[in-house]
């Protein structure tokens, strides 16, 4: 069953939803019921729009990820938002769980990956390759419990399975990653990745604006982290 719909920010010119693990952000060959089409109906529904209503999807997260997912209402905001995520004007940050302690408390990371599609997976290498995109995330430790480490990332471009291809990489495969290392799965089937904040000028307004998720508060690991006074703003600033 689809989640309940937890809007984040809405205004004439963009919306914002907090996804929920399993949701997609937009129709796939499963043809499970995607956010996208989600939302159209609840704008329809909200404003009694006849006909059909424009929605734009921004940018995407994983299926199995959780957190902040943009989308723009007008194709004026579609536009705009898509030169700035391209020019890598939007900052985007997000949480990750992760059973081993990196070499280092911060760090940044340097890759190439090379995606193999047919097993929907990315690899990492060192050094340029045809066909490998570079890949930079930052990373700073922000908590830890007896088993657990909570990495803050920023990632300065958007690969196909960056954050989770990147982090195995140096031995920290990300809580229930199963297709990066992870030894067990999550009960609720995603994997201990949010995207926990995005921060950009408004298309329209031109305003800085930064929008929050919290994470799953069902899932006891988040709700620890949470207790210790983790939840606080983006501690690293690039």
């Amino acid at each position: 069953m689809p989640s309940t719909l937890n809007i984040l920010y809405e205004d004439n010119h963009i919306i914002a939803v907090n996804k929920s693990v399993s949701d997609l952000v937009q129709k796939d060959i499963t043809g499970d019921l995607a956010l996208d089409d989600r939302l159209k109906d609840y704008i329809r529904k909200k404003y009694r729009k006849p006909g059909k209503v424009f929605l734009g999807v921004v940018h995407r997260i994983d299926r199995p990820v959780s957190g902040v997912v943009l989308f723009a209402r007008t194709s004026k905001a579609l536009a705009r938002l898509n030169r700035m995520f391209k020019e890598g004007s939007v900052k985007k940050t997000y949480w990750a769980i992760v059973k081993n302690k990196p070499p280092d408390e911060s760090g940044t990371l340097i890759n190439y990956l090379m995606r193999d599609a047919s097993k929907n997976k990315s690899f990492c290498v060192d050094v340029p390759q045809s066909s490998a995109k570079k890949a930079v995330l930052h990373y700073v430790l922000i908590s830890k419990s007896d088993k657990y480490f909570l990495l803050e990332i920023i990632i300065e471009t958007g690969r196909h399975h960056q954050i989770r291809c990147q982090l195995a990489h140096i031995g920290c495969p990300i809580r229930g990653d199963l297709k990066y290392g992870f030894p067990r799965s999550n009960e609720n089937g995603g994997i201990s990745l949010h995207a926990r904040e995005v921060s950009f000028a408004h298309p329209v307004k031109n305003e800085l604006l930064t929008i929050t998720a919290e994470p799953d508060q069902d899932d006891t690991l988040w709700s620890f982290f949470k207790r210790q006074n983790t939840f606080q703003p983006s501690q690293r600033q690039t």
